[in-house]
């Protein structure tokens, strides 16, 4: 028998999945996902799970309720580790205790993942203490959607009589009726009171007036759902304590290229800056295997003298290699290391080596100019790289008369899941600027997309000069980090982005 895992994925922001959370999806043999869980979070699932959308959002359940318990039932039969995976907070308005009674009856194993509620972040991602004692000592979270042909069953007079903030869920349409209803029951028109759009995603909106005035600024601004409610002298204090807002890259959509195992540094710098991240990555590395040149380097490197890698993937593909020949870091213990740029000697410390040569610029041509200068009459250079690496390094070495054997290691693999998604979101000019931190890269994203996509409703953002080349070769606009590193990437965003 298998087991069942109800996990809530939080309000949307990916970063506020709990750790438990995201180790039972990354475990799951089944997730069923609801629609208000975010793209980032149903990106971990893995590749081999089967995914079930059960869409369901206000007044439409393609998939009903009791359906939904009955899948969760018959995957848990067929001994899978199942996920039922929830916007927000299970228990909080999100029908979890329902799913769980069938699988009760049935006798299957199942616990609990508690997710962050939209009823307390989004509040706080909109500058609005929940509670704060000048104001309010309690916070009262209530459903503003009702079952199908029938009236919300909510005590008004109680809710005014108690003086705590009111958070409404789901409330969207039912707002007007609410606020009346306040109103009757003795609250003042003047209460301070916010509707909040999107909470916790980069495209929040926020609309704060008073309980007379909501529904008025609310129209004009074409709130929609998802949203929510909040009704309370805590609302005055959104300007002030608004730190979402204005965090610098707020509003601004940028697609990340890097391959999957590589973009989280890029990605979660991005997002902490307030930018929208689309994670788009097309291409991965494949290690070439079998590989004569690589066996043969390997059983006599002490011909070389000099060891050179161009990227962190050449790295791990390096130790793998190693592996494979039952050796290790030891075997390097006689040569030089040179790298391209920072993000590789970071690799490369990673696995207790540290490199003697990095050009202050990272490109093949000052690697190359470098290598020039350094390596001495009679030593030889072993260059472990791509099967399609650019040509400037191997041939600024040999019209130097460098000596050097330069083994291809990996092979860059150009695809994308999302490709339909990213052509559509380029189509309707949704994106505004999307990084390549390699030549590789940019191949990569054109080859991904259907031929004639359009690439000039953007800006490229590049880490160097021959990633900047590729992109213009492209028909790009572009701009280029002062150096070939992610902090000189995000700096010069902000100061695009900023002018």
């Amino acid at each position: 028998m298998g087991h069942v895992t109800l996990v809530g994925a939080g309000p949307g922001d990916p970063g506020l999945l709990t750790v438990k959370g995201r180790q039972a999806i990354l475990n799951a043999d089944v997730v069923v996902y609801d629609r208000l869980v975010g793209p980032e979070i149903l990106a971990l699932m893995p590749s081999k799970a089967e995914c079930i959308d059960v869409g369901k959002k206000s007044n439409h359940h393609p998939v009903p309720q009791w359906r939904i318990n009955e899948i969760l039932l018959e995957k848990a039969r067929e001994g899978k580790r199942v996920v039922r995976l929830k916007g927000g907070d299970c228990f909080l308005f999100g029908r979890g205790g329902e799913e769980l009674e069938l699988l009760v009856e049935n006798g299957i194993d199942f616990d609990v993942v508690p997710g962050v509620t939209s009823a307390l972040a989004v509040p706080a991602y909109a500058g609005i203490p929940v509670t704060h004692r000048d104001f309010t000592s309690s916070v009262h979270i209530i459903t503003g959607h009702a079952k199908a042909g029938s009236e919300l069953d909510i005590d008004f007079d109680a809710l005014v009589r108690h003086k705590g903030t009111l958070v409404f869920l789901m409330s969207v349409s039912s707002t007007p009726m609410i606020l009346h209803r306040l109103m009757q029951a003795g609250m003042s028109a003047d209460m301070p009171a916010a509707m909040i759009e999107r909470g916790t995603l980069p495209g929040q909106r926020k609309v704060v007036a008073t309980v007379g005035t909501l529904v008025q600024e609310m129209q004009k601004a074409g709130i929609e759902s998802p949203a929510i409610l909040i009704v309370g002298s805590v609302c005055a204090l959104s300007d002030g304590f608004d730190w979402y807002d204005k965090l610098p890259l707020h509003g601004v959509t940028v697609a990340v290229t890097r391959p999957k195992q590589r973009a989280g540094t890029l990605t979660e710098r991005l997002r902490r800056l307030g930018a929208d991240v689309i994670s788009y990555p097309c291409i991965e590395t494949e290690t070439i295997w079998p590989n004569m040149p690589v066996v043969e380097a390997l059983a006599s490197m002490e011909q070389y003298h000099w060891l050179v890698l161009t990227s962190p993937a050449g790295v791990d593909v390096l130790v793998q290699l190693l592996n494979a020949a039952d050796m290790d870091m030891r075997s390097l213990a006689h040569m030089k290391v040179a790298v391209i740029g920072a993000g590789t000697a970071k690799k490369l410390k990673e696995h207790g080596l540290r490199a003697d040569y990095i050009p202050a610029v990272y490109d093949s041509v000052h690697l190359a100019e470098g290598l020039i200068r350094l390596v001495q009459e009679g030593e030889r250079v072993l260059m472990l790289r791509a099967e399609i690496g650019t040509p400037e390094l191997p041939e600024l070495l040999a019209q130097a008369c460098v000596s050097f054997d330069d083994v291809p290691v990996y092979r860059t693999l150009y695809h994308s899941e999302r490709r339909e998604e990213m052509a559509a979101m380029l189509a309707d000019g949704s994106i505004d600027y999307i990084t390549f931190t390699s030549a590789s890269t940019v191949h990569g994203f054109v080859e991904s997309l259907p031929e004639g996509t359009n690439m000039t409703g953007f800006t490229a953002l590049c880490i160097g000069p021959s990633t900047e080349k590729a992109a213009k070769a492209a028909g790009m606009h572009t701009i280029t980090a002062a150096n070939a590193t992610i902090d000189a990437m995000l700096m010069t965003l902000q100061e695009e982005y900023h002018k």
